[in-house]
């Protein structure tokens, strides 16, 4: 009897602990989302990977004066099918080629590294900008060979064919914030199209919402031969390259090492994943790249963009930076024979109603702050926009990977959770549209800010943690 009394009596305290929640608010079905995976196809891709295989070789040094094989030939096709895509949509994508030039330990020459972008123009929001990229260039064993057959099917032929699917599924639809579809070169060399691309946004004024970055997207048997269909990788940073000592100091007191802006869109990739694409999953994974390896998206982060890196779930590694040949019995390069087309088309899926969501929804709240300390409640501030007819405050565990708890709440700019204390759980907001289009949640204070443009907070209290300052890196 005591015993069963113990047992109540903690369960009573567990219950008690837990904030008082109302209803959690179902997220709005959107047919929109449902009807651009369904246009997303296999041997649309097919056929784009079959013509980059065709160049021979898109290796950064190698030919661009050649129509039939290079690197040059390459993005002047790519150039051609967003021109083909425009045409089909009454122009409504502007093609752009920014370039550099560069020189370094794997370009011994100044070399120009060009990008090729299809920019499909916002509505009532052109400044606000969604981008997926990919990158063209391939390699073999020595990275310096610019001569080679280097198919680059999978690496990255398979980003290129969802960055070129994705323009031509979007495009014939509108969205209220601008989509960039981005073919980057000089990955292998350097991520110097990844460079490009952050320099041409930056002079540009874009207010980069999202960079989904795509690096080999199209492999479903890994190396191990097991093959995953039904999964995708998303890696995301957990604290912003872009972070100063300052911000650090702060954040390392009260928390947000799992809470960047680019973390939160793995989290919204995952949750549209989850509600419509049935059994094909997001697999967040907690770094900004795989162990010791990197992608474009490094270069963006190191802009302040949020960004992450989309791979597949189990590489292959036979089939990456290798010459075409057999040894032992084992097949290695990067041809198309290793693309699993079914896999790609899921993996574009992802892409594009995470691009479409982001684009429909207004853009994620301002100036975010919680207060509460030695209080029962917690108040939680942003600063209103007008393209949000509300929002929603959400909450979790420290402890938590996803955000569990939700309520509505109003323009106002400002909410109280009632017996929510603010030293037990994390919180965020995210801003709803009239007709259910939910953004991205922001976490508050410089850890989760989207943009660049938050007011400084006021000065720290001497003895406080954070009163430190120091100026920013970059």
């Amino acid at each position: 009897m005591r015993r069963s009394l113990f047992v109540v009596a903690a369960l009573a305290a567990v219950l008690a602990a837990a904030p008082s929640i109302q209803a959690q608010p179902a997220p709005t079905e959107h047919p929109l989302l449902h009807e651009i995976a369904a246009q997303v196809s296999p041997e649309q891709q097919h056929a784009t990977i079959a013509r980059l295989v065709a160049f021979g070789t898109r290796h950064t040094l190698s030919d661009t004066k050649s129509d039939t094989r290079g690197i040059g030939a390459a993005r002047r096709w790519v150039a051609s099918q967003f021109q083909a895509i425009s045409k089909d949509c009454g122009g409504c994508l502007t093609v752009e080629t920014p370039s550099e030039m560069f020189t370094g330990r794997r370009v011994p020459n100044p070399t120009e590294v060009m990008d090729v972008l299809a920019i499909q123009k916002g509505t009532t929001d052109p400044n606000r900008v969604i981008v997926i990229s990919g990158h063209i260039d391939s390699r073999v064993n020595d990275v310096m060979n610019a001569t080679a057959d280097a198919p680059g099917a999978n690496d990255d032929g398979s980003g290129t064919a969802a960055v070129i699917e994705a323009a031509r599924v979007l495009s014939k639809h509108k969205f209220p914030a601008t989509l960039v579809f981005a073919v980057l070169s000089g990955e292998e060399q350097g991520l110097y199209g990844g460079h490009v691309l952050a320099d041409y946004a930056t002079k540009q004024g874009w207010r980069v919402e999202a960079d989904l970055n795509n690096d080999i997207v199209g492999n479903s048997e890994g190396i191990n031969g097991v093959r995953e269909t039904t999964r995708v990788r998303v890696f995301s940073e957990g604290t912003k390259t872009v972070e100063t000592a300052a911000e650090a100091d702060k954040r390392r007191y009260n928390g947000g090492e799992v809470d960047s802006p680019s973390r939160q869109l793995a989290r919204y990739m995952d949750g549209l994943a989850d509600r419509y694409l049935g059994n094909f999953k997001v697999t967040m994974v907690y770094r900004t790249d795989r162990f010791g390896r990197g992608g474009d998206q490094v270069e963006m982060l190191k802009a302040g963009f949020p960004s992450v890196r989309v791979t597949e779930a189990n590489e292959n590694y036979h089939r990456q930076h290798q010459d075409v040949r057999t040894e032992n019995g084992i097949k290695y390069g990067d041809v198309i024979e290793g693309v699993d087309f079914a896999y790609l088309a899921n993996v574009t899926r992802v892409n594009a109603i995470t691009m479409a969501a982001l684009a429909m929804a207004p853009a994620p709240p301002t100036h975010v702050e919680i207060s509460g300390a030695v209080s029962a409640d917690t108040t939680v501030k942003w600063r209103p926009a007008p393209d949000a007819a509300r929002y929603h405050l959400w909450w979790r565990s420290t402890t938590d990977p996803q955000w569990r708890y939700s309520r509505n709440a109003a323009p106002s700019g400002q909410a109280v959770l009632k017996d929510v204390n603010i030293d037990d759980w994390f919180f965020g907001v995210g801003a709803v549209s009239a007709d259910g289009w939910e953004s991205p949640v922001v976490f508050p204070g410089a850890p989760g800010s989207w943009t660049h443009e938050e007011a400084p907070p006021a000065p720290a209290a001497p003895g406080t943690p954070g009163a430190s300052a120091a100026k920013p890196r970059g």
